[in-house]
């Protein structure tokens, strides 16, 4: 039997558990933190559950490709689907502009706001509604596909592919300039940071939202997580968790063992690195199995940026029901860098849906302040001095609730500061480049890449996960981490078994 090691216990490191197990692989999944699902994780302070990952999970939807692999791997079989009624309601200028899930309404409630905008709503609302066919692909990866598998592959890709050609020509600034309305352009606008960032950032979220591709299952992401390792322990998987890798020894082309910090060394025929591609290409691998690929964008942060953030957990002696679930509002100008530039927004979400989250009568409720590469090298530079990053964490802690108190004065004193994360947190606890929870940001000047996973020079060693297919996120973890499966049988000639 074909013996596994897989170097991180994240999903997509899970989904290659699995995948191995189903496909008569003996696996291993070895983790750095003492639990598993890497940065698809909660964690628990003073009676709240903090939930640190899904905001909006893609292929949720019944009978689709997608849901069929997240059901395949555990993590949405059986589980009950929370449907938020809107994605997201920003204030702006005395207006609250609501991205509904039902797309009708969405699109009667902005011309509400900017009958002046007709044209530009309809026309954004109806390619949003183009969308609501399209199916995030789960199959076979394009490079093992044949030529007819291609062609029928491309030619259902068509019409997204048209959309994509339109708004990855554009910016988000430039499509928020399309409308006249200052709070509809505004509105836009702030979809997301300020930078450089293609228009179909927003059109994709929304087409997957508003045609039920995209909502949240109930428990959040930790739960998600441990359902997929019980998945996996089902299917005679084993893991070591406070087990991090950090030597590989290779001879030629071959992988031979890979040491943990504890000194523990583990063999195998294959290895997988399911884990952050800076680690294994600069750290693990020292450096010596170079990809052009990756290091023009580690080395081009302007073009390629990382997503990180500050997030913020809040405890409120209350409910929230009548407050939408995600909301950004104004706020003056706090003393918290994004860009080098002060936060004039803040985005809170609630999670008054998940009563266990909270104890009886309260709701925890949490903050993503982003940040970029000036505030991610000071955060490191403060980490060095553990007070001072203590304090910069409180006081920023602090700065939100008082926000909070402004735009809700009920609620005033009756919210405690629960945890507050930082770039350095994703970094500490899972390896995270720059503290990035996804991969790099798509700008207009930036290309896109779609990796195979294959390290040049190595055998039995390939990469898999997010950092695969930027930006990332969690369904291309289990997709990824299914294809470096499909990827090893087709390479030990076995045929493939999704059962």
């Amino acid at each position: 039997m074909n013996k596994v090691v897989i170097i991180g216990g994240g999903v997509a490191g899970l989904s290659a558990g699995i995948f191995a197990q189903k496909n008569g692989f003996e696996s291993i999944i070895l983790e750095k933190h003492h639990t598993v699902g890497g940065e698809c994780t909660g964690w628990d302070r003073q009676g709240y559950h903090i939930d640190g990952c899904i905001h909006w999970l893609v292929g949720t939807k019944e009978g689709t490709p997608l849901r069929q692999l997240w059901d395949a791997v555990g993590a949405l079989d059986g589980v009950e689907i929370y449907h938020p009624e809107s994605f997201m309601a920003v204030e702006m200028e005395g207006e609250t502009v609501h991205f509904y899930r039902d797309l009708d309404r969405m699109k009667s409630s902005w011309l509400e706001i900017a009958p002046e905008d007709r044209d530009a709503i309809e026309e954004l609302c109806e390619d949003i509604r183009k969308l609501h066919h399209f199916t995030m692909p789960a199959g076979k990866p394009m490079d093992l596909m044949n030529l007819l598998e291609k062609m029928k592959f491309l030619l259902s890709m068509k019409d997204v592919g048209r959309l994509m050609q339109k708004y990855d020509k554009i910016s988000i600034g430039d499509l928020a300039d399309k409308f006249k309305n200052p709070v509809l352009r505004g509105t836009i606008a702030s979809f997301m940071p300020e930078g450089d960032y293609s228009a179909t950032s927003l059109l994709f979220p929304l087409g997957t939202f508003t045609g039920g591709q995209s909502s949240i299952p109930v428990g959040g992401s930790r739960a998600l997580s441990l359902r997929m390792e019980e998945r996996y322990l089902s299917l005679g998987g084993k893991i070591e968790t406070s087990c991090e890798v950090v030597d590989v020894e290779i001879q030629g082309k071959t992988v031979r063992e890979v040491t943990c910090q504890k000194g523990k060394s583990f063999q195998a025929d294959h290895y997988i690195a399911a884990c952050d591609a800076h680690v294994v290409y600069e750290k693990l691998l020292k450096g010596n199995y170079p990809d052009r690929e990756f290091i023009k964008r580690f080395d081009d942060p302007q073009t390629y940026p990382l997503a990180s953030n500050i997030y913020v957990g809040v405890g409120y002696e209350g409910r929230m029901e009548d407050i939408p679930r995600t909301l950004k509002f104004s706020v003056d100008a706090l003393p918290i860098r994004q860009n080098r530039k002060e936060t004039e927004h803040l985005q809170m979400t609630h999670y008054a849906y998940e009563p266990d989250f909270a104890p009886e009568g309260h709701t925890v409720i949490t903050f993503a302040i982003n940040q970029f590469q000036p505030e991610m090298d000071e955060w490191k530079e403060l980490m060095k001095d553990q007070e001072a990053y203590q304090r910069e964490k409180d006081r920023i802690g602090e700065l939100v609730i008082q926000a909070m108190e402004v735009r809700f004065p009920y609620m005033a004193g009756k919210m405690a500061l629960l945890d507050v994360a930082t770039p350095q947190t994703y970094q500490r606890y899972c390896n995270a480049y720059q503290g990035a929870f996804m991969g790099f940001w798509p700008t207009l000047s930036g290309k896109s890449m779609t990796h195979t996973g294959r390290i040049k020079g190595l055998d039995n060693m390939m990469l898999s996960g997010q950092w695969l297919q930027p930006p990332g996120g969690l369904p291309i973890a289990v997709i990824t981490g299914k294809d470096t499966i499909m990827r090893l049988c087709k390479k030990v000639g076995q045929e493939w078994s999704r059962a």
